[in-house]
Parts: C-alpha cells; structure tokens; sequence
C-alpha cells in the first residue's frame, strides 16, 4: 500500500508492484465513509482474478471518502494506482505516524533489495 498526506486527508491504495502481482483486478469492496478505523486495521479488499487482499488502514482517522469509480471500473487500480485507482482517503489526527513509513524513493529501493 502507499498513503499520501495532502494536509488534511490521508489517501490510501496499492502500489504498482502490488497491482501487478495481484494481475488483474476484478472487484473492490470499499469501507463505509464515517466508519473509524484503527492503524494496521483491515478496511478494504482487491479481488484480482488470483486472489484476494485485505487493505490496511496506515493510521487510525475516519474514512472520509472513497473512489466510488472502483465500484464500476476496479481495473483503474492496475492502469493508474498513484492517480484514479486510489481506495480510500482518511481524516486523521496521527499523520504525524506517516513520517515513520518509506517515501517513495525508499520503497523502490526495499524492492530493489528483494528482486
């Protein structure tokens, strides 16, 4: 998974190398905006025509919105997951907790390290 902060909201989806692990991505089943969630707490789940993932929450907040898209066009994870193939954006008052993930370039280098 990766989270961006914009300040205000904590939005939440799959990486590239997930997506394409997964293969193709059938279904979506989102959370209900409103619901509280707690860090590492399973929110979400991709379906893709090998399997199914649980998607975590990488903080505690509220869901505050979802990508209702999905619901119609799950593939949009697999073309385009850091643009419209997003999940699930929280509030949350921990974001300070996000400065303790990888950023970008210190994921591509984790993967790097396993290939």
């Amino acid at each position: 998974e990766w989270a961006q902060y914009d300040g205000e909201l904590v939005t939440v989806c799959i990486s590239d190398l997930a997506q394409d692990q997964l293969g193709d991505v059938v279904f979506v089943e989102l959370p209900e905006v409103g619901r509280r969630v707690d860090s590492q707490e399973a929110v979400a789940v991709v379906e893709s025509v090998k399997t199914a993932s649980d998607i975590y929450a990488p903080v505690s907040g509220e869901i505050a919105e979802v990508n209702e898209a999905l619901e119609s066009k799950p593939e949009l994870l697999n073309d385009d997951p850091y643009g419209e193939g997003w999940l699930f954006r929280l509030r949350t008052t921990e974001a300070d907790a996000l400065d303790d993930m990888l950023d970008a370039s210190g994921y591509e280098a984790s993967v790097e390290e396993e290939s």
